[in-house]
């Protein structure tokens, strides 16, 4: 599932982290192994794109 917002913010990293706690792959992750590391699985997905979203200082 591709996300919509790309940033650095606090508001997008957190609706990024929330889409993903709304798709399918987070509720199968959920049943498979517990709440707690489909919470940090969504995590690690959504900060990799806050990364890329940053400018780099030449």
């Amino acid at each position: 599932m591709p996300l919509k917002k790309k940033g650095k913010s606090k508001k997008t990293v957190s609706s990024n982290i929330h889409e993903f706690h709304k798709g399918e792959t987070y509720a199968k992750t959920e049943k498979k192994f517990g709440k707690k590391k489909a919470d940090k699985q969504a995590v690690a997905i959504a900060m990799p794109t806050a990364d890329k979203s940053k400018k780099k200082k030449g």
